[in-house]
């Protein structure tokens, strides 16, 4: 594996701005535009706490605070509870289809409508996605290993599941869904089955991306065991340091 320096790469950072996920802190994102990305460069880059969105790569810089922890699950060992496994016979009539990612303005539609959803219930700050954007947060990028999964109840779209499968898990991207089936606990229902798939596939770890302690939209996340938590955000040159919580 070649060092990440040495890797055809555009390097940039935000500048700080207010943390989305804790009160009174400020955050801060260290990107690298990497649009030949492979899935083993992908597989290295997420086992080491990065995330993926279009040919962008990132994880927090954030000065004075760590709190970002990468979090994953073992699906082999999973055990589900009770609720979780619920979800599964809500959903006993939703079918699901496993695609390259695509872009329409049912997507569009069916974001917005979910961002504004959470926004009045969780007070998540609104901004109106548009096609363009889209399309490159979700679209591109996702090369040979990129999938959406698509979940559909009496032939609607209800739910929008964004993963990559990767060489030794399923890196979960972003999922959105429609608020009106809400009862079907469609959140907790994509998690199962990417662990399902993960399993017909033997593919050991689920990554959630990040883990905040004292931010509520991130709860689920440890719900689902066993888990470890990542050690920073070795180079690739170190191997990573997870650890079972």
């Amino acid at each position: 594996m070649k060092k990440l320096q040495d890797i055809h790469s555009i390097d940039f950072c935000t500048l700080d701005s207010e943390c989305a996920y804790l009160p009174n802190k400020q955050s801060r994102l260290y990107y690298r535009y990497i649009p030949d990305a492979t899935k083993e460069l992908a597989s290295e880059l997420i086992k080491r706490g990065w995330r993926r969105f279009g040919h962008s790569y990132f994880h927090p810089i954030c000065q004075g605070c760590t709190e970002c922890k990468n979090i994953r699950i073992d699906a082999f060992d999973f055990t589900p509870t009770r609720s979780q496994k619920r979800s599964v016979k809500k959903n006993k009539n939703t079918q699901i289809y496993i695609q390259r990612p695509t872009l329409s303005y049912e997507h569009i539609e069916l974001y917005n409508k979910f961002h504004k959803f959470k926004a009045k219930k969780s007070g998540w700050k609104y901004y109106e996605i548009d096609l363009q954007t889209y399309y490159e947060e979700f679209v591109v990028g996702a090369h040979d290993f990129g999938k959406e999964v698509v979940y559909v109840v009496d032939e609607k779209v209800v739910g929008i599941d964004l993963i990559d499968i990767l060489e030794d898990g399923i890196s979960s991207i972003y999922f959105f869904y429609d608020p009106d089936y809400e009862k079907l606990s469609l959140g907790i229902f994509s998690l199962m089955m990417q662990i399902s798939l993960a399993k017909q596939m033997g593919l050991r770890w689920i990554y959630l991306g990040y883990w905040v302690d004292g931010c509520a939209s991130f709860a689920y996340k440890k719900r689902f065991n066993p888990h470890e938590l990542l050690e920073g955000f070795p180079p690739l040159d170190q191997e990573p340091q997870w650890h079972r919580i």
